[in-house]
């Protein structure tokens, strides 16, 4: 018998101690000053999180939560804005050019997948599932990179979706577009 309670309090304290883990604060690290040359340390509070999972939680199907998707990865750049220099960021490459902070998109591609990763972990990704980041290449030098997201359906491999926040400025939505719609070119012009 003192096998059984030894065994039933160990269920109980688990049972009680994974919630408090589920809904703990969360820290990762932001990249910036182009190519992840430097890193920062950001923190989402619990209450914050608890904020980005009620929005989730909205989502009724892949396309609404690809949108709620691209507020909830502004906001989260925002709130890493305040922790780190990366608030400087501006769209594209020259608008900030040289500055300490910016973001290049392998910065952006990065960073959006740490995040998105984050929110993956936690269980709150119900249509999609995070995918590996993804390069286009035009006219030879051109490069750019994105984070990117598929849609889970019950057989086969879905169609994939680039998200991403190196279009906008610091804390904008993130830009969704159909993975071989951004790789034939689509997207914001940026200067």
């Amino acid at each position: 018998m003192p096998e059984r309670r030894g065994v039933w309090l160990a269920v109980l304290l688990l049972g009680l101690a994974l919630p408090w883990a589920a809904w703990a604060d969360a820290t990762l690290e932001v990249c910036y000053n182009y190519g992840c040359m430097a890193q920062a340390e950001v923190t989402f509070s619990e209450a914050q999180l608890q904020d980005l999972r009620g929005w989730l939680l909205m989502a009724d199907g892949p396309a609404a939560e690809r949108g709620i998707l691209a507020q909830v990865l502004g906001q989260m750049y925002g709130w890493a804005g305040a922790q780190s220099p990366i608030s400087v960021d501006r769209p594209g490459d020259f608008l900030d050019d040289g500055v300490y902070g910016a973001m290049d998109c392998i910065d952006h591609a990065e960073t959006t997948t740490r995040f998105l990763h984050l929110l993956e972990d936690r269980g709150w990704l119900h249509f999609h599932r995070v995918a590996p980041i993804r390069r286009r290449t035009r006219w030879v030098v051109a490069q750019h990179f994105s984070a990117v997201v598929q849609q889970r359906q019950a057989e086969g491999e879905g169609p994939e979706f680039v998200m991403d926040t190196w279009f906008g400025e610091h804390g904008d939505p993130a830009v969704v577009l159909p993975l071989e719609d951004w790789l034939d070119g689509e997207g914001p012009n940026v200067s």
